[in-house]
């Protein structure tokens, strides 16, 4: 588990001459330069804390002269929520989709006033309970982002303590409160815009489907293709890859072995788009005269992948700033329909897509 902590200005109020301010817990934390849960672990002797500093957190209280007694403890002082979701891969963490995201929910959270824990989820780990033993107390609220690992089974069991809590880049059919991206949409903009270059026998590079957001992309892919007339052809859309570290480049060879390949391909991620594009090279192709691939993400890479990628902007960094601002609505019992929050993004046009060379 990792705690976001920010530092705070320190403010200095004027007292009446001869009277001397009462130390409180925010003083202890800032004395040590730890936040205010971390103290509170120490006065309540709960575990979490190394040695080192538990010993210079009681040395503060004493130089201090802080009373325990005399204000109230941290369930009252601070509020803090968390962030639950599945481990990352290398590739996951390196390409910084979800990084935008986590920037967006702690820079809102602070600015609204919350601490936030960052979980990752563990199959034989309870999250809540983890949290509790961390903090000493319950937390105020719960962000899951994102779905994979964690299962509808898993949300709903979670859902049963009781806590404020917002998906983020997933929905369940159970009532609980949303922020996703438009995926849908994004597949069916981008396979437009393929078709509208001229393509017509165009690839559809999927992702795994315990991944709502993927499969909503690909859904949208397949409704563009059937919309204009074009038939799927299941040859067209190879199976996703588990368990290798380039699927998309594995994805695009089967694509390249067909007997017509086609001339152009849909990828629901950049990551996806990256390995096809790289395949594509591999295999004496040139991007976008012989062959055009969009993605979809716009990650911090795609504008310099070679060439740089056509793709769809996902409001990564919004879409954890709009579930801070619900969650915060919930935290404060305001009555807040369960609800399905879609933000919208736009396509980005570079240049790895143009029109086949075999357009009439």
């Amino acid at each position: 588990m990792i705690l976001f902590r920010r530092e705070h200005k320190t403010l200095i109020t004027q007292t009446k001459p001869g009277r001397k301010k009462t130390p409180n817990m925010r003083d202890v934390a800032a004395a040590v330069g730890v936040s205010l849960s971390t103290v509170s672990l120490v006065i309540n002797g709960k575990p979490g804390v190394s040695p080192d500093r538990r010993e210079r957190i009681l040395k503060a209280i004493k130089e201090l002269g802080y009373r325990v007694g005399n204000q109230q403890n941290i369930a009252t002082e601070t509020k803090v929520f968390g962030i639950l979701m599945e481990s990352l891969s290398e590739a996951s963490r390196s390409e910084g989709f979800y990084t935008r995201i986590v920037s967006g929910i702690e820079e809102t959270a602070y600015d609204l006033g919350y601490q936030v824990i960052l979980h990752v989820y563990r199959p034989d780990v309870d999250p809540i309970n983890s949290i509790r033993e961390l903090m000493g107390r319950d937390i105020n609220g719960l962000i899951i982002a994102n779905d994979g690992d964690v299962t509808p089974q898993v949300i709903q069991q979670i859902s049963k303590a009781g806590l404020p809590m917002v998906l983020v880049e997933n929905y369940q059919v159970i009532p609980i409160h949303s922020v996703t991206a438009d995926n849908f949409a994004a597949g069916r903009i981008m396979t437009e815009y393929l078709i509208d270059l001229g393509h017509r026998r165009i690839g559809g590079i999927g992702g795994p489907a315990k991944y709502s957001s993927l499969s909503d992309r690909m859904r949208g892919h397949q409704i563009a293709l059937a919309e204009r007339g074009i038939a799927i052809d299941p040859s067209l859309q190879p199976p996703p890859v588990s368990g290798h570290p380039r699927k998309g480049y594995v994805q695009m060879q089967h694509l390249l072995a067909l007997q017509e390949p086609p001339t152009a391909v849909f990828a629901v991620s950049d990551r996806a788009a990256f390995g096809a594009m790289e395949a594509a090279k591999d295999a004496g192709l040139h991007i976008p005269d012989d062959m055009s691939i969009v993605g979809i993400d716009d990650v911090r890479d795609s504008a310099y992948s070679t060439p740089p990628l056509t793709t769809f902007t996902v409001p990564k960094y919004d879409l954890g700033r709009m579930a801070v601002f619900l969650l915060h609505d919930l935290i404060q019992e305001k009555p807040v329909p369960p609800s399905r929050i879609v933000l919208l993004g736009q396509l980005v046009e570079r240049q790895s897509a143009g029109a086949p060379r075999n357009r009439l």
